[in-house]
């Protein structure tokens, strides 16, 4: 794929009124554009980073042995009122009146939908247990979206429901979720402290956070440095008391984004929505639920706050929106233009991801771009390829820099990103 024909809008100066260094770089990097407070565009190179992380999730989940499907937006408010829910949440519920004067809302999340889905076609304990999940995007009108797409009004979600017979059942399936998503964070290369948590209005008895600790975020943890013991702060977890797992180190306050939430829900919406089945003696009993989410979206942006220098975003191989840049410095020179050309391809063959920066600009303009976005690793074409036969391979993260002969730029290039 060529620079010049992907729209890649990169930009000098810092966009006014940006605080978190991941929106000033996604932004900066032409990866989101925000149409208005709260609401942003994808743009290609953003969005192929998003289906990454998509796979990444998708990948894992159906390991765990979740199922896909995918719910509409538009819900009747009417499943709402039976939870309780529409005055729970209504304060980020957008509401309105279609055609018909229903009472409709956009999905800010699907507890009730999936719920309301199920109890039509599951009447027996032989049908469970059941675990689905979507990607898709919610909508919740914040009253202070901030720090760009961490908290936006629109933002995509992979949400997921588990239905079981019993608690024991529940447990088993609890513990499938937590270990996919521990999984999923580490591919996206982030380590998120996990902490017992409130379950608040999504209601249920056990709920687990995983979080990061970066500059920005809405929540605060208290945190051990020796043993890595987390927790929210409160009466009996507060900065400077000293760790109660291995009474070594003082706790630290640390400010995190919520990465995903786990939650044991319990009979909350089952009993409210009227989803049943039948055991194993045709007694009518209410399934017993689990929920787990991840805001995919907001991943990309503590990806990015986890993963850049003064010059730009450094991603992380799997989930970067290509695998390797190509920089031919001199466009006017065949030559050049010829084995980048033959590098695409060859490396396209091994099913890598290729960008071609083919640009008539200035080496500095290319240098300082190719920092800005962060693919993993370029190869640089210049006076030296066509002198001394040689290609130079740089690794974004590392700076490291190999001089390789042209013959074997293929397979060392490939070697690299492998690695």
């Amino acid at each position: 794929m060529d620079w010049s024909k992907f729209f890649i809008p990169t930009l000098k100066e810092i966009p006014i009124g940006t605080e978190a260094v991941s929106h000033q770089l996604l932004l900066r990097a032409g990866l989101v554009h925000m149409l208005t407070s709260g609401v942003y565009s994808y743009l290609p190179l953003g969005l192929r980073v998003l289906k990454r992380i998509e796979n990444i999730i998708r990948e894992e989940m159906n390991a765990a042995g979740a199922v896909e499907l995918f719910l509409p937006v538009l819900q009747p408010i009417e499943l709402w009122q039976r939870t309780g829910r529409d005055k729970t949440l209504a304060e980020v519920m957008i509401r309105f009146k279609d055609k018909k004067n229903r009472d409709m809302c956009l999905g800010p999340t699907h507890e009730e939908v999936i719920t309301d889905l199920v109890k039509g076609f599951v009447q027996s304990y032989r049908q469970l247990p059941i675990n689905l999940y979507q990607i898709q995007t919610k909508f919740r009108d914040e009253i202070r979206p901030r720090f760009g797409i961490v908290r936006a009004c629109e933002f995509i979600m992979k949400d997921a429901y588990s239905f079981d017979k019993d608690k024991e059942g529940l447990k088993k399936s609890y513990e499938l979720m937590y270990q996919a998503y521990k999984n999923i964070f580490k591919r996206c290369r982030l380590s998120p402290v996990i902490i017992e948590a409130d379950s608040g209005a999504m209601g249920g008895d056990v709920s687990h956070e995983f979080l990061v600790t970066a500059p920005i975020g809405e929540d605060e943890v208290v945190l051990c440095p020796a043993c890595g013991f987390a927790s929210v702060e409160g009466d009996s977890r507060h900065p400077g008391q000293k760790c109660p797992q291995c009474a070594k180190e003082f706790l630290e306050k640390k400010t995190a984004i919520e990465l995903g939430h786990v939650f044991q829900l319990g009979l909350k919406y089952s009993s409210a929505l009227g989803a049943n089945y039948l055991d194993e003696k045709g007694q009518e009993k209410p399934i017993v639920m689990g929920c787990y989410g991840i805001g995919v979206s907001r991943l990309i942006a503590a990806i990015v706050e986890m993963n850049h220098d003064a010059k730009g975003i450094i991603w992380p191989a799997e989930v970067a929106p290509f695998d390797v840049e190509i920089l031919v410095l001199k466009t006017d020179e065949p030559q050049l233009m010829t084995l980048a050309r033959q590098l695409e391809q060859e490396l396209a063959r091994r099913g890598l991801a290729v960008l071609v920066d083919e640009r008539d600009e200035s080496a500095g303009v290319k240098f300082n771009d190719a920092d800005l976005i962060g693919i993993p690793f370029r190869v640089i074409l210049g006076k030296k390829t066509l002198s001394d036969k040689t290609v130079e391979i740089k690794n974004r993260r590392s700076g490291a820099v190999q001089l390789v002969p042209v013959a074997s730029a293929i397979e060392k290039t490939a070697e690299c990103v492998g690695s």
